[in-house]
């Protein structure tokens, strides 16, 4: 169970979540997610848990791509600089 002497709720602290993290991990598999951080909470759980409750084949990839954003007309910087090129004649020479 999450550090009941501190915080009845069962939310760990960061600096609590840092020192014992194997615990947690034992906590997480034995009594169910654990939370850590008060401000921005984050959640614990095994990986046979996580994979129930989200899509098999969803991919960090194809994720980033499908949540990129859109819409926006930006224009890349301009890359001038008056640093010396190196091997800029390398090219030239060898040929």
């Amino acid at each position: 169970m999450a550090n009941e002497a501190t915080d009845p709720a069962g939310i760990w602290t960061v600096a609590e979540a840092k020192a014992r993290l194997s615990h947690i991990l034992r906590c997480a598999e034995e009594d169910g997610p654990q939370r850590i951080g008060t401000r921005r909470t984050f959640v614990v759980v095994p990986e046979h848990v996580w994979e129930q409750h989200t899509e098999p084949d969803v991919r960090l990839g194809w994720w980033l791509i499908e949540h990129m954003p859109r819409g926006y007309e930006l224009e890349p910087p301009e890359r001038r600089s008056d640093r010396p090129i190196p091997f800029i004649d390398y090219a030239t020479d060898a040929q």
